[in-house]
């Protein structure tokens, strides 16, 4: 009978993805992609732009449900994992972080008062940030989009697409731009 029972578990366990997500030792979640770096917001968009990359922040926490099923579901999907590592230079924040971060403004302040500073309090969120960053502008105002939650793997596809493309300098909105692309059936 114990035997059944702990054939069982492990079942489960492999059933439910357990163990899928890597974690890092702070808790958050693993990936080649991240980029570690002394987060100094004007550096990192300066290395962005040299290696031919748009900047990306995202914005996790610790026992995020969210953030997981975006490792484990959505970030994995081979074209998507591609772009993130070829196409985008990603920096990743902790919303209750205490490591330093120098916003575009010059302000150093923690994670935490950089995520509230930005007005962000749902994870995770990504901020895509254009390749030039008006002087004074903050990484909240200077973003040309700001995306909050877990989304589907084409809603995420299309939106580094419209941002890697310039989309917002045009007419056509990311949400008319998706719902072409998706009646397009792309």
């Amino acid at each position: 009978m114990r035997e059944w029972i702990l054939g069982a578990a492990t079942c489960l366990a492999l059933a439910s993805g357990a163990g899928a997500v890597e974690l890092n030792s702070d808790g958050l979640h693993a990936a080649p992609w991240i980029e570690e770096t002394f987060k100094d917001l004007r550096e990192d968009l300066d290395d962005a732009n040299a290696a031919g990359q748009r900047l990306m922040l995202i914005v996790e926490q610790r026992g995020c449900i969210y953030c997981e099923r975006m490792h484990e579901e959505v970030f994995v999907v081979p074209d998507i994992e591609a772009s993130l590592a070829e196409d985008f230079y990603v920096v990743r924040l902790d919303l209750y972080g205490g490591v330093e971060v120098t916003d575009f403004d010059g302000e150093v302040l923690t994670e935490k008062a950089a995520a509230r500073k930005w007005g962000l309090n749902f994870t995770p969120t990504m901020l895509f940030l254009p390749e030039a960053v008006p002087e004074g502008a903050t990484a909240e105002t200077a973003a040309i989009a700001t995306v909050p939650g877990a989304f589907e793997a084409d809603t995420v596809r299309h939106m580094f697409s419209w941002v890697l493309a310039h989309g917002y300098e045009g007419d056509e909105t990311f949400q008319e731009y998706h719902s072409r692309l998706l009646r397009a059936g792309e």
